[in-house]
């Protein structure tokens, strides 16, 4: 069978001019509609898409090769689509797709056609035939393209076969899977094999697609190798590589960093694989430099980032347009702690706003523990989240019998236990975004636990299992765990900070109580940390206004100006990195910069806990280092600020108003430059 036996003229579009990827991918499933060679266009179509939830089609080099298998489909058949100007395909290099293949495969055991797509997965990583393939003029020629280069390429068992490895000489071996096992698998193999024969060094390929194992390595292969790469996302046999060097990574990799593998299996700095189980590589155990817990780790993390981001966004905006209408209305420099919501539409705002971004830490929360435990972790995540974002404190005021917690009149056992252990610190209990990854995680791995102990449950209990048995258990644990754990220890660590603050000011250390105040409100943006920093600098300004002192008020206004550009600082440094180094930051990433540019302008530093959340060991030391010399510059100058709040909108009350800009660009430029220094190359 060639390759254009699957292609039907009906089939192809030399002129598509998709504006997104959806639109893409619909034009592409109709055109295979056309070709006759789907029963159900709709089912199909719901393959493809479900498909692209998995990961992107889009390889890189400006191919997409969507594809779905299933008993819709009649005949095996591809559509194909060049697309000139190109499309933005979130494909994995980030570059816009010139070349669309789509694949229609059919659940069958006669499987001829997918060796057939797999050579056409290997040619499109031919630069000549890609550039052939979008100067055709007509479909004729494009078919004729196709043609002529399956007569010259081997085909795909053929070619990774015929390897000469020369007695003594040292050579690689690969092994490439992915989930479906049509294209993915076959790519990776052309692009390893094209780096070893560019590095002068023989490399012998097993991939494993939907056909099964081809080219296996036999023993002796890999006894005698100087390394083995795995690029695989779907399970690998890993147990005969016991005790060899070997490089695990996504199969993604092997299309687009094959050099930078073989690179690496060359240096001989490849870990030593140490057995454990029969297939073990997989999509979440290949990748990156950390090994698979850290991939892992990262990859649950980001399922709770990713969710968050859009509440952060919107909330963020409408408390910044809530600020503004104020502003616009006159009372940016005497509206006080009431502004933002002084004018009825600036209060509708900033009620609407302040809801959604209420709803970050519980939907963080909750998709990390979707991400660790399917749809059973989602309601113990948001329940331990909001959790988190809550704290104790209403536990604090329910009416009980013998009257209130707070009052100490609830004397009861259980009363008694709940003022030792979930009130340890007596005050503020609220764990914030910290808190709500820890309950992340901790619901994962709670439902995890339920459903390795529900395997050994009757199953006629197996309906009753999602519904009633891990939601009860796991909400019930999570609740414990964080009431009497988790927010009472992050409690404790709030309460020596504000003592701590309490004892610098009445030292009078201006310059130290800046910088302490500024780097406070970068830690966890929003969170206890930067709200007891708050707290500090509005109950200053409260009692500054009582004083008759002024040496005193002199100091509280200064306190306030140095929370306040600290809280200004983790946005803007962000948002100024995203645009200086683009490549160390996510597509989603950087479409929020703008959006952080106008939150970090309007005092709200939450715009910054995405990146925070996603990248903690590297993204909080710098907007607390940013945030810290914004704020000791401030105090160093003597800036002062009467207002709680409202960032650009309330600098008519500050003092020294050009030295507190010079402070706070200041203070974003560290932020900025340390990210840029820090950070990795995003992938």
């Amino acid at each position: 069978m060639r390759i254009t036996d699957l292609l039907d003229k009906r089939s192809v579009n030399l002129n598509a001019a998709p504006t997104s990827k959806k639109e893409a991918m619909d034009m592409a499933v109709d055109l295979m509609a056309a070709s006759g060679k789907v029963k159900d266009i709709e089912a199909y179509r719901a393959l493809v898409y479900a498909r692209e939830e998995e990961s992107t089609t889009g390889v890189g080099e400006g191919i997409a090769i969507p594809h779905g298998k299933g008993d819709c489909i009649d005949k095996p058949g591809l559509a194909a689509m060049i697309i000139k100007d190109g499309v933005d395909y979130e494909a994995l290099d980030d570059e816009p797709v010139n070349i669309l293949f789509l694949i229609a495969a059919p659940d069958t055991k006669d499987n001829v056609h997918l060796d057939v797509m797999s050579k056409l997965s290997m040619m499109l990583m031919d630069e000549d035939f890609r550039a052939n393939l979008i100067g055709a003029k007509d479909v004729d020629e494009f078919l004729a393209v196709i043609d002529k280069a399956d007569d010259e390429k081997k085909s795909v068992d053929e070619g990774l076969a015929d390897v000469h490895i020369e007695e003594g000489s040292k050579y690689l071996v690969a092994v490439t899977s992915c989930p479906t096992g049509i294209a993915h698998t076959y790519m990776a193999a052309e692009g390893l094999e094209k780096a070893a024969t560019k590095a002068g060094v023989p490399i012998k390929i097993e991939t494993r697609g939907s056909s099964g194992a081809k080219n296996p390595l036999t023993d002796e292969d890999i006894k005698n190798a100087v390394c083995v790469i795995v690029t695989a996302d779907a399970k690998v046999p890993m147990e005969r590589f016991a005790g060899k060097k070997v490089i695990q990574r996504k199969v993604a990799d092997g299309i687009n960093k094959a050099d930078e593998l073989v690179a690496l299996a060359l240096a001989g700095d490849a870990p030593v694989y140490a057995g454990g189980g029969s297939e073990e590589a997989s999509e979440s155990k290949a990748s990156g430099e950390k090994g698979s817990v850290g991939h892992k780790i990262y990859t649950w993390l980001m399922s709770g980032v990713s969710h968050m981001l859009p509440f952060v966004i919107g909330g963020g905006i409408l408390v910044a347009l809530a600020f503004l209408v104020d502003t616009i209305a006159g009372y940016g420099a005497t509206g006080g702690g009431d502004f933002g919501s002084i004018t009825p539409l600036a209060a509708f705002l900033k009620y609407v706003g302040g809801l959604a971004m209420g709803l970050m830490v519980p939907v963080l929360a909750g998709y990390i523990a979707y991400a660790i435990a399917d749809r059973p972790g989602l309601a113990v995540g948001f329940v331990g989240g909001i959790i988190a974002a809550s704290g104790n404190a209403i536990l604090a005021n329910f009416t009980f019998a013998e009257g209130l917690l707070i009052d100490g009149k609830a004397v009861g056992g259980f009363g008694q236990f709940l003022m030792k252990f979930a009130f340890q610190n007596g005050g503020n209990t609220v764990s914030g975004f910290l808190g709500g990854i820890v309950a992340g995680f901790l619901a994962g791995f709670i439902v995890l636990a339920l459903q390795k102990i529900g395997e050994k449950l009757p199953s006629a209990l197996d309906g009753l299992k999602p519904t009633l048995i891990y939601p009860l258990f796991g909400i019930l644990i999570e609740g414990i765990l964080m009431c009497f754990i988790f927010n009472p220890l992050i409690g404790l660590v709030n309460t020596g900070l504000a003592n701590a603050l309490i004892a610098i000011g009445n030292a009078n250390m201006v310059w130290l109580l800046g910088l302490i105040l500024g780097a406070m409100m970068a830690i966890d943006m929003g969170g206890p940390i930067n709200k007891a920093a708050y707290v500090f600098g509005t109950g200053m300004l409260a009692q500054a206004a009582l004083s008759t002192d002024p040496a005193f008020q002199q100091m509280a206004y200064i306190a306030m100006a140095a929370v306040m550009v600290g809280g200004m600082v983790p946005p803007i440094g962000i948002a100024l990195a995203c645009f200086i180094f683009p490549k160390k930051f996510t597509k989603a990433e950087r479409g929020s910069a703008v959006s952080n540019l106008v939150m970090g302008a309007s005092f709200i530093t939450e715009g910054a806990i995405p990146f925070a959340a996603a990248d903690p060991i590297r993204v909080i030391p710098a907007t607390m280092l940013g945030a810290g010399t914004a704020g000791l510059l401030a105090a160093l100058f003597k800036c002062t600020l009467m207002a709680p709040h409202g960032g650009v909108f309330v600098f008519a009350t500050v003092g020294h108003p050009l030295l507190y800009v010079i402070a706070w660009l200041a203070g974003s430029a560290v932020t900025c430059c340390i990210l840029g220094v820090l950070k990795k190359k995003a992938e």
